[in-house]
């Protein structure tokens, strides 16, 4: 079932330049049936955003901040979110920002069985992205909008300042350990399901942040994880499953 989302826009925290690539972003995930965007729009500061509000039917929201200091934007988010919670007319949320004050009500929207996907820049703090279902990056849709990177591009980037992320250690003993939890008793772990596990375990994982648009050639680029293409019973598609190498086995080989 497609979820109806509503989509909320911290205006004063998140850059306008890449809205198309967040509105289509979003459309992968369900139907946003609500749109807004919250500041104070008399502050030439937003005057960005009000050139791509009408384009892609975003409601924009005025907010006065009546206190120096402090962000009613926040609040009158809050306060929506909660509101529109309530109305029973969607049952997801993405809320787009990059501000930790919003931990709490992703939390609370996920204890009424709201699906919550956040977007932020990199910055994020990291208690607002776990307590997301999934957390993309904007830098990551930044990516996308420019030519597509191959993988001798990632690879060659280690001298270049980029918002591609290096694959660590860390982040494979992740993967393998996830493998390892879904595995079979002969080893292999249907990627579908490695994927479903790992988006639970950290909610920001994305392939793209290494540069890989899908999580098949991400973990075909690490040398530890075998990958075995299959037909399905009908002969349709190709089923991908992977496990990890037997390092004893593969040395007995040379």
């Amino acid at each position: 079932m497609d979820l109806n989302l509503a989509v909320l826009i911290d205006g004063d925290n998140i850059p306008s330049a890449y809205v198309k690539e967040m509105m289509e972003e979003i459309a992968k995930y369900g139907n946003p049936t609500i749109k807004r965007i919250y500041g104070d729009w008399t502050n030439p500061r937003l005057g960005k955003w009000k050139n791509v509000l009408l384009e892609n039917a975003i409601t924009p929201i005025q907010q006065y901040g009546y206190t120096q200091g402090k962000n009613a934007t926040d609040s009158a988010m809050i306060i929506d979110a909660m509101d529109i919670l309530y109305s029973g007319k969607v049952n997801g949320f993405c809320i787009v920002s990059s501000d930790s004050d919003f931990t709490r009500l992703a939390t609370r929207l996920r204890e009424a069985g709201m699906q919550v996907f956040g977007i932020g820049e990199k910055k994020t703090p990291n208690p607002f992205i776990v307590a997301c279902d999934r957390f993309i990056y904007i830098e990551i849709l930044k990516n996308q909008s420019d030519d597509e990177v191959s993988i001798d591009d990632v690879k060659n980037k280690t001298t270049e300042k980029s918002s591609i992320d290096r694959i660590t250690a860390k982040d494979i003993k992740l993967i393998t350990s996830t493998i390892d939890d879904v595995a079979d008793d002969d080893g292999w772990a249907f990627l579908g399901d490695v994927g479903s596990l790992l988006q639970k375990k950290q909610p920001n994982f994305d392939s793209r942040n290494y540069g890989f648009q899908k999580l098949t050639p991400l973990i075909s680029s690490i040398d530890k994880i075998e990958v075995d293409r299959r037909e399905d019973n009908k002969g349709r598609k190709k089923l991908i499953y992977v496990k990890i190498k037997d390092v004893r086995s593969s040395r007995s080989k040379k």
